[in-house]
């Protein structure tokens, strides 16, 4: 598979935010998106995974079957964590694993998968506690963790790190490189530097700069 965009515009009202952007994402490649607050790198995130409608060109994932759209494909991590307060650490990820049974991924993986997630993001004895109770980071780590409840061959992370410790930020840095490893994508938005294997970086600037440069 590759993920291709060709000529890619997006604006935010009537607000230029990326304009004529042009790039590939082998199998196999972990892209990271730098660059000022404003350039672009959530707008970009956000298109790619079919939240925001460019304006002019178009993305595609070659190599997929076009029974599912390209956000089927895709694992979407933003800002925001999307978890339920009331709802415990195990029963917020089993939802995660339900909703991604789409076709693509085992309807309803069982206990012994939910207890391998929660393993990975250290988050065993955490699991029968509502995420209401949680510290910012041990939040993060639970919305992070949901890329894990299905198989999907793009990971969109916005700031992965953020709210994390340096163990857990080493965490997403080696499941990034596993999931490359194993074929997979990544493209990662992020202002501090991630333990990945040979990583490209695109660097973005602000619409602004690029008109005036």
């Amino acid at each position: 598979m590759k993920l291709v965009l060709e000529q890619l515009s997006v604006a935010r009202g009537a607000r230029p935010i990326i304009a004529g952007l042009s790039f590939t994402v082998a199998a196999g490649e972990a892209v990271l998106l730098t660059g000022p607050n404003g350039a672009g790198k959530t707008t970009l995130i956000r298109s790619i995974a079919g939240l925001l409608a460019p304006s002019e060109g178009r993305i595609r994932l070659e190599g997929a079957s076009e029974e599912f759209d390209l956000a089927q494909y895709c694992h979407y991590v933003g800002h925001i964590n999307a978890l339920k307060a009331s709802l415990t650490v195990a029963e917020n990820l089993q939802f995660w694993g339900d909703y991604y049974a789409d076709g693509q991924s085992p309807p309803r993986l069982g206990r012994a998968h939910l207890d391998r997630v929660l393993d990975r993001f250290n988050l065993d004895a955490l699991a029968d506690i509502a995420t209401a109770y949680l510290s910012a980071g041990q939040k993060r780590r639970v919305g992070l963790a949901r890329i894990l409840m299905a198989k999907r061959p793009v990971w969109l992370l916005d700031e992965p790190t953020v709210s994390l410790d340096s163990d857990s930020a080493g965490i997403i840095s080696g499941l990034i490189n596993e999931h490359t490893a194993d074929g997979g994508m990544a493209i990662v938005a992020t202002h501090l530097p991630l333990a990945l294997t040979s990583p490209r970086t695109l660097h973005l600037k602000p619409f602004h700069d690029m008109v005036t440069a």
